[in-house]
């Protein structure tokens, strides 16, 4: 391999580098370059499959990549690229591009312009973008339709001097199919993640802190969201109008909203998240033929809101545990809510299972008729301890076929199912 040490602008550094093209043009070459050199010419002139290794120090500028190559800084990312504060400090236009141990600084603050720290643009195929710090910038890393990029063990931390409303995305991806978003803690920016007419993506264990969305999914089909920690977010995870996904393991603690909101989702697999504390649990919304199994819903002021003609959706083993409401409901149908012999666990349901086979020996019905009453008329609360309400109730208990409809859990379960580890939680 060759090894070229760029040291600043005079023409040693290009005399090095010719010289090292004419010896072996044929491999791959490792340019050493220190903050006093011209970055931009050395991405120009370096071959495919170089390796641009940066010094510590300060290289202020915006660049462009336009050839397969690596750029990369010390393992302690005190190799800083800072923009000038306008457009995106960091374009990658080749294919087969990787950028490691940097950090990007300095974007532009403009929204429609795709300013960006690190922009993937439609050739960027096969990018892979690891272990960087990417701060204070308006959209962190932007991947524009490439295909089969790679954003992996990056901390982002997004620009805290504007208002959550002003900030651009952590990590956003437009039209990029076969993309992985794995191990990156984001921080302090609009949405975590944000990806918007997209297929078969993985978003894997990543963690989302202080932002809108922890990840926000639009129009993203056959895709994965799995293993992932979202911590004091307006919502945890907004997913809507995607088919086919796989929502597992995810964790979602202290949302000022929804944990997990579902807005047209369909045939997708949500199973074994947790959710604790927030407005709502979960919500569900216009979403159809879902599997939604061995999820926690904890500490809510609503457990489950369940709404706007979902249909066939199998909903069972889940622990309904401590919420204010733990189901909400408003309609007249009845939906069975257990899926061949095994329903969910619902702490309020103080029940008997007399042979012993952790199923209740009675059907449980989470809302009823003074629920639909309260939530079609709120006034009515100041009636909530009057002597009619208790006769109300009294008569529901003892004439069943008074219930309105609603959500009927015909085999509860006695103790909640076990929940898997989600392996940000055990680092902490």
């Amino acid at each position: 391999m060759r090894h070229s040490v760029v040291t600043g602008r005079s023409g040693t550094w290009l005399a090095l580098v010719a010289g090292a093209f004419l010896y072996a043009s044929a491999t791959a070459a490792v340019l050493e370059v220190g903050p006093q050199a011209d970055l931009q010419a050395v991405l120009a002139e370096a071959a495919p499959g170089d390796v641009v290794q940066l010094q510590s120090g300060i290289y202020e500028g915006q660049f462009v990549i336009d050839r397969p190559l690596t750029l990369q800084g010390p393992e302690d990312r005190s190799a800083v690229l800072q923009g000038p504060g306008k457009g995106r400090t960091l374009s990658v236009q080749a294919p087969d591009v990787t950028v490691r141990h940097l950090t990007v600084r300095g974007s532009g603050m403009g929204l429609f312009e795709m300013d960006a720290g690190i922009f993937l643009d439609k050739g960027a195929h096969r990018a892979q973008v690891e272990e960087n710090d990417v701060l204070d910038n308006l959209i962190s890393i932007y991947v524009w339709g490439p295909e089969a990029v790679m954003v992996r063990n990056n901390r982002i931390v997004g620009d805290r001097t504007l208002r959550m409303s002003e900030r651009g995305n952590g990590i956003q991806l437009w039209n990029s199919p076969d993309t992985q978003v794995i191990g990156n803690d984001i921080r302090y920016g609009r949405d975590g993640i944000y990806t918007n007419t997209s297929k078969r993506n993985v978003f894997r264990g990543n963690r989302f802190e202080h932002l809108r969305f922890g990840v926000h999914y639009m129009y993203t089909q056959d895709s994965e969201m799995s293993d992932n920690l979202s911590v004091n977010n307006q919502i945890g995870y907004a997913l809507m109008m995607s088919d086919r996904l796989v929502i597992r393991n995810n964790v979602s603690l202290g949302s000022k909203e929804h944990g997990l909101a579902l807005n047209s989702i369909n045939s997708s697999t949500i199973e074994g998240n947790r959710v604790e504390t927030g407005e709502k649990c979960a919500f569900l919304y216009n979403s159809n033929m879902n599997v939604v199994h061995g999820n926690r819903f904890e500490n809510c002021d609503i457990g489950l809101h369940f709404t706007a003609g979902a249909e066939h959706n199998r909903i069972s083993e889940n622990a309904f545990i401590n919420n204010r409401t733990q189901v909400k409901y408003v309609g007249t149908r009845y939906l069975e809510w257990s899926v061949e012999g095994r329903g969910n666990y619902w702490s309020d349901n103080t029940a008997f299972d007399l042979d012993g086979d952790g199923i209740a020996d009675a059907a449980y019905r989470p809302n009823g008729i003074l629920d639909q009453v309260l939530w079609r008329a709120p006034m009515a609360k100041v009636l909530l301890n009057s002597p009619a309400t208790q006769v109300v109730r009294w008569a529901q208990s003892q004439f069943p076929a008074l219930y309105p409809g609603g959500v009927v859990d015909s085999a509860p379960l006695m103790a909640p199912p076990v929940m898997p580890v989600n392996p940000l939680e055990e680092q902490k």
